[in-house]
């Protein structure tokens, strides 16, 4: 490992163009990120808080580092969780979770008896640091203590490209800043505040975080290892990151990840328009796997 003389030379080093293209194939081919040159400054400039905590110089010493077999095996998960863009907020978009309690949950239920005499499974794809999750943890827990005598079963599965995220959405613990978004009945239930107020955090109660199984998954990966069908889908604001091909790709292995029947809901800012593959859709970004 090389040291560098002092903290000025890493943040005037930049990233040279033959260091970027070792990277941009890397993160396109393997993960199917896009990371056109117009991504190359922001690359440079997260990349750079690696350089000081391995003690490197320069980008190339850091890029024979990554590509060595060391590199593969130590640093690889820590440049990806620099690359990868984790914006996400409890109730995003809240008319899904609106529609989920309103029309599909009834329709599974009376019609095929999911969640009563089968789990019904749940897929946060592309969890973040897993306050969407925790919202459809919040959301199927009251829909199911407003129906007397139903005992709801569910599972959700969230899952990351990012081991950084998931950890963080593990722990379940946030600033108090970031629960704004829930209501206040539903924070009173669900949300715990740290007994020093001067920290400001709160943590989601343990009722509701045993109820998710958290994995990492690369959505260019082969199988996703789904061991039975999943019901319901959030693929909410991931394609935007992926070249039109890999979307489709992509959305074709959840397409054969789900029961038929199945509910997807993507992006407000997305469309699986145009894709060849038998979803029909409910709702401008809501879509049903075609039985």
């Amino acid at each position: 490992m090389h040291t560098f003389a002092n903290l000025n030379t890493i943040y005037k080093e930049k990233l040279k163009e033959k260091d970027f293209l070792k990277l941009q194939k890397l993160i396109e081919g393997e993960y199917g990120i896009k990371m056109p040159v117009s991504k190359k400054d922001m690359l440079e400039a997260r990349l750079r808080k690696r350089l000081k905590v391995l003690q490197l110089s320069d980008f190339t010493q850091y890029c024979n580092y990554l590509f060595s077999k060391a590199g593969m095996k130590d640093e690889l998960i820590n440049m990806l969780d620099m690359v990868t863009t984790n914006k996400t907020d409890f109730f995003r978009e809240s008319d899904h979770f609106d529609f989920l309690v309103k029309s599909i949950l009834p329709e599974m239920i009376t019609g095929q008896g999911l969640g009563i005499n089968k789990k019904l499974m749940i897929w946060s794809a592309g969890c973040s640091t897993g306050e969407e999750p925790y919202t459809l943890a919040m959301v199927l827990n009251e829909f199911r203590e407003r129906v007397p005598g139903l005992s709801l079963q569910y599972m959700i599965l969230a899952t990351d490209l990012s081991s950084r995220v998931l950890e963080n959405a593990k722990r379940a613990v946030y600033h108090e800043n970031k629960i704004a978004p829930v209501p206040e009945n539903i924070k009173k239930k669900y949300i715990m505040r740290s007994k020093d107020s001067s920290k400001k955090l709160v943590r989601i109660v343990p009722e509701l975080r045993t109820l998710i199984k958290f994995r990492r998954l690369n959505f260019l990966d082969s199988n996703y290892g789904m061991r039975e069908p999943i019901d319901i889908v959030f693929f909410r604001n991931v394609q935007i990151y992926f070249e039109k091909q890999t979307q489709y790709s992509i959305l074709l292995k959840i397409y054969k990840a789900m029961r038929a029947g199945g509910y997807l809901f993507i992006g407000h800012s997305e469309t699986i328009n145009g894709f060849d593959i038998p979803f029909e859709q409910i709702k401008p970004t809501i879509y049903k796997k075609v039985i």
